[in-house]
């Protein structure tokens, strides 16, 4: 499954548009008002699914991970001095990017791929993530959205 992830131009807070290979809304997420990042992510009749929550005042940044309101896991960043890592505690997997931080690959605890993840030059944050188990997909969307809200708060 491929899902593009887009941020939308002109928006106040971070929204972002997902969809599918053929265009289709997947999902849309939603930036509010909070003391960290706040993302909430709708699917396309606009039910809530989930939501990541920054937290606040860590050595290296967190990310909660929230499906249907309850905790399911932490996105963390690992300390590395060239690609960026992350880990997420639930699940095992572990993210790589690469030097420029425009690629990813997140693989679970036998190393197997789970999806990849490539960041398009455009005008705004727009990432094509490929998802090899469908039912992966809202897990690897939101380790997206931490390591996007990541970046845009170290670059501020």
């Amino acid at each position: 499954m491929k899902l593009l992830f887009k941020q939308r131009f002109f928006s106040w807070f971070d929204t972002y548009d997902i969809y599918d290979e053929n265009g289709n809304t997947v999902f849309v997420v939603k930036g509010e008002i909070a003391w960290g990042h706040l993302l909430r992510i709708y699917d396309a009749n606009d039910n809530e699914v989930g939501y990541i929550k920054e937290k606040i005042l860590t050595w290296l940044p967190k990310f909660e991970m929230y499906v249907n309101d309850s905790y399911i896991g932490c996105i963390s960043k690992e300390f590395s001095f060239f690609a960026p890592k992350f880990d997420i505690d639930f699940n095992g997997w572990h993210v790589e990017g690469d030097w420029f931080e425009w690629d990813y690959t997140i693989v679970d605890s036998y190393g197997q791929n789970i999806a990849t993840v490539s960041k398009e030059m455009n005008w705004t944050d727009t990432y094509a993530i490929d998802v090899f188990n469908p039912q992966n997909a809202l897990y690897a969307l939101m380790l997206v959205l931490a390591i996007d809200a990541e970046k845009c708060s170290r670059n501020n």
